[in-house]
């Protein structure tokens, strides 16, 4: 049915944010673990070089997710929106907070104001993730109810939203450690390969006790998810991301990683998203009666999204492969890792140079190709969907 395939763009769309942008947000939180200034000076290099092209591009994802949620499912979302208020909101203010340091401490000069806006980049690394695991473990609970008309503090602060909140952080940080060892392999730096690799180990163990916990507190908010994640259709998926797991850290163990080390973990998350989906499906919002085909659009507006995304993938592909290409050679970020230079940098004829003075390349100068198709995608979606729903 139309439904039940927007339903897996939807998961797809999810998936997609998850092993992009929860690399980017895991990446504040190694730079918020990383030390002193002189002391995690080098990593946060690393960490500054390898989100600096991307970050911007992997937002879109979440827009993405957004208006096929609302076009094809308006009842579940509003459900959402309206029980999940809180933490939606404190999402995406950690997503405006982190931007906005990790942006800013480029362009200033003073070393207190860089660790100052350094710092809100950090800590908004750590909000987002957290507040939207704890939206999922609400949804996954059942406790969103389908004609939910206000906000519900308890329906997120139960102990498998609570459990989910804190397996999303770790599942960031893992996939951003694995992510650095690759990067940090490729440029030939042994020592930060060796950092980082301890680091992915360590939140590889606290990302899988967290995945077995919640696992298990599952049982009591939801049985029959709980069932087909153990037992039923969804098992396969938990296999996958368990073996998945254990592949990563036995090759960090050995100190043999190898260049399919990143995939491996981007598909043991994969398989967690995956196995929630399938475990719940075709219900939209556990506990209720709402399903993929009762709760959708009418199949002529699931059809056009159908259609639109296949051209949206047409165009936006190229530009997403592209950018991940030319960082994966090391070819974009030049001159743009300025908050890791010195307060004062000197010029050509030995005269000091201040933040004013620097020529620097735009705040997401590389990412803006694959950016503006994307955006220009979405708007196109939205444009068609909503003169079909008019007709």
């Amino acid at each position: 049915m139309a439904s039940d395939a927007v339903g897996g763009i939807l998961l797809a769309g999810v998936t997609l944010y998850a092993v992009f942008g929860g690399a980017d947000f895991g990446g504040g939180l190694w730079d918020l673990l990383a030390g002193t200034t002189a002391q995690g000076r080098a990593p946060r290099a690393l960490i500054d070089e390898s989100i600096t092209p991307v970050w911007e591009g992997n937002h879109v994802w979440l827009v993405f997710d957004l208006v096929i949620f609302w076009t094809a499912f308006p009842y579940a979302f509003a459900a959402v929106m309206n029980t999940l208020a809180l933490p939606l909101w404190l999402a995406l203010g950690g997503i405006v907070l982190r931007g906005a340091g990790f942006a800013f401490r480029k362009e200033l000069s003073s070393l207190s104001l860089q660790r100052a806006a350094g710092a809100t980049f950090a800590f908004s690394s750590l909000l987002t993730p957290f507040f939207m695991g704890t939206v999922v473990g609400a949804i996954a609970a059942g406790a969103v109810s389908g004609d939910a008309t206000r906000a519900s503090l308890a329906a997120w602060t139960s102990p498998t939203a609570l459990m989910a909140g804190f397996l999303f952080v770790a599942a960031c940080g893992y996939l951003a450690a694995v992510y650095l060892v690759g990067e940090a392999g490729s440029r030939g730096n042994r020592p930060m390969q060796a950092y980082f690799a301890r680091r992915a180990q360590a939140a590889a163990i606290v990302a899988g006790a967290l995945s077995l916990a919640a696992l298990f507190e599952l049982q009591n908010s939801d049985p029959v998810v709980y069932d087909r994640l153990t037992s039923g259709r969804a098992l396969p998926f938990v296999v996958v991301a368990g073996v998945c797991g254990l592949v990563v850290f036995a090759l960090l163990a050995v100190g043999r990683p190898r260049g399919i080390l990143r995939g491996i973990a981007a598909l043991g998350v994969a398989a967690v998203v995956w196995g929630w989906g399938v475990a719940q499906y075709p219900t939209l919002l556990p506990g209720t009666s709402l399903t993929l085909s009762n709760a959708g659009a009418p199949d002529a507006t699931m059809i056009a999204i159908i259609v639109v995304f296949i051209a949206a993938v047409v165009l936006v592909g190229p530009s997403f492969a592209l950018l991940y290409a030319l960082q994966g050679r090391h070819m974009l970020g030049g001159g743009e890792h300025m908050a890791l230079q010195p307060a004062v940098s000197v010029g050509p004829a030995g005269q000091p140079m201040t933040g004013r003075h620097r020529k620097q390349l735009p705040e997401g100068e590389h990412a803006s190709a694959a950016t503006w198709t994307a955006a220009l995608g979405l708007v196109t979606i939205a444009a068609v969907i909503r003169r079909l729903r008019q007709r």
